[in-house]
């Protein structure tokens, strides 16, 4: 065995010399990297100066391995602290209101440049900004203007689909109202401050915040973002439409169209409004104190009329599909199987939904065919319950007829066994 211990020994001499070469060329070509005088100084300063360094370290851009010089400039490898922060190396400390555009924008109006860390971010955010009110204002000097910063922060950034991030869909409101609820701050722009307050009662804030629903919209659903406005009149029905397409379609077909237009009336605002939309009524239609059909429309005018008749239509469905589910429910109880037509009474129900929205069309007539055939469908069921019913009285009147002749059968028996005995 001995005279094979040395050829192994040499081998494995070999094999460590080749490993020992190959790190030292490693270690000659890749030295360590220099330590990053913006950490190292900024930590030894410490107070709100340290800050940043434990906040970049986990967030969007500190998990991509962008670090201070990435925004900042300057030379992260110097010691010096004028010299790696010299502004001829591109240093830029806490850039002004009109500066963070471009300062952000350096990188994420890059397309080359993005595409190594998220070719699905949008690389025009900077160019739409200004085209908002607020890179408007700023451009002028204003220097109160939201930037990028005032929304999305600056050291710790989250991205957008973090819950934790200001601009997460359920947090917008929050932000956008740390300016825009903001009496004192918001007083030179002469614009009311009760926005978020508004659209905290709102329908969609309700799906939003209580039932977590991510696509009910918020603020910059409608406003936009990056390149926010007030949408203007026109606009509003577009942007409404972009979730309540076939509202739209109907609406844009129907006689309100061109009086609106010709009014200059906003089309959906002025009958749902626009921050606090609430709950839409079947009262809502009609010619009844609650409708709004009535602000517009007198008593004996066409409008006021189609009103009336529409919400009587819907209303009527409306009894007939409750009153057909309280037959059915109470032969269901009752243990009668009337599972069919409480299945067919579903298409009734999603008619009504759909004759929620038809009358948007404000055409009574179209509103009348897909209410027919929920009529006939609730009807229907109505009667399916009521005959289980009758069923049920029959049985239980059979019953009754079928306990008393054995009752009867039982004594008769009982009286002649009594009459044997008796002759015994």
């Amino acid at each position: 065995m001995g005279r094979y211990v040395r050829p192994l020994a040499l081998f494995l001499a070999g094999i460590g010399i080749s490993l020992g070469l190959e790190v030292s060329l490693w270690a000659q070509t890749n030295p360590p990297a220099a330590a990053n005088s913006c950490i190292k100084c900024h930590a030894e300063v410490g107070d709100e100066l340290a800050s940043p360094i434990a906040q970049v370290a986990d967030d969007a851009h500190g998990r991509r391995g962008l670090s201070c010089a990435s925004c900042h400039g300057g030379d992260p490898n110097d010691d010096d602290h004028d010299r790696s922060m010299d502004p001829r190396k591109g240093f830029v400390g806490t850039p002004s209101p009109r500066q963070v555009q471009s300062f952000c924008g350096k990188c994420h109006s890059n397309a080359e440049f993005m595409k190594h860390y998220n070719p699905a971010i949008r690389v025009d955010q900077a160019a739409e900004y200004a085209t908002s009110v607020h890179g408007k204002r700023i451009a002028q000097g204003d220097q109160k203007a939201a930037t990028c910063v005032s929304c999305h922060g600056y050291h710790g950034v989250k991205p957008v689909k973090d819950s934790n991030a200001p601009v997460f869909a359920t947090h917008v409101a929050e932000t956008c109202g740390r300016c825009h609820a903001d009496a004192g701050y918001m007083k030179p722009y002469d614009i009311p401050t009760n926005q978020v307050q508004k659209y905290g009662q709102s329908v969609h804030a309700e799906a939003l915040l209580k039932k977590q629903d991510l696509s009910a919209p918020t603020c910059n659903d409608c406003h936009g973002n990056h390149g926010a406005v007030p949408p203007g009149m026109t606009a509003v029905a577009n942007i409404c439409g972009t979730c309540h397409a076939r509202q739209s379609e109907l609406f844009s077909g129907s006689p309100h169209k061109s009086a609106f237009d010709t009014l200059g009336v906003s089309e959906c605002v002025a009958c749902h409004s626009n921050h606090d939309v609430r709950h839409p009524s079947d009262d809502s239609i009609g010619a009844t104190s609650n409708s709004i059909c009535v602000k517009c429309h007198d008593s004996g005018e066409q409008g006021f009329l189609a009103a009336q008749t529409m919400h009587q239509r819907i209303r009527d469905l409306d009894g007939k599909i409750i009153e057909a589910e309280q037959v059915l429910r109470k032969a269901a109880r009752a243990g009668m199987e009337v599972s069919r037509p409480r299945f067919e009474l579903t298409s009734a129900r999603d008619g009504l939904i759909n004759a929620r929205v038809v009358i948007h069309g404000f055409n009574p007539e179209a509103l009348d065919k897909v209410i027919a055939p929920s009529v006939v469908v609730a009807e229907k069921a109505r009667l399916s319950g009521e005959d289980a019913l009758n069923e049920l009285q029959f049985r239980r009147k059979g019953l009754a007829v079928s306990l008393l002749i054995i009752a009867l059968a039982v004594v008769s028996l009982y009286l002649k066994i009594r009459q044997i005995e008796r002759g015994t």
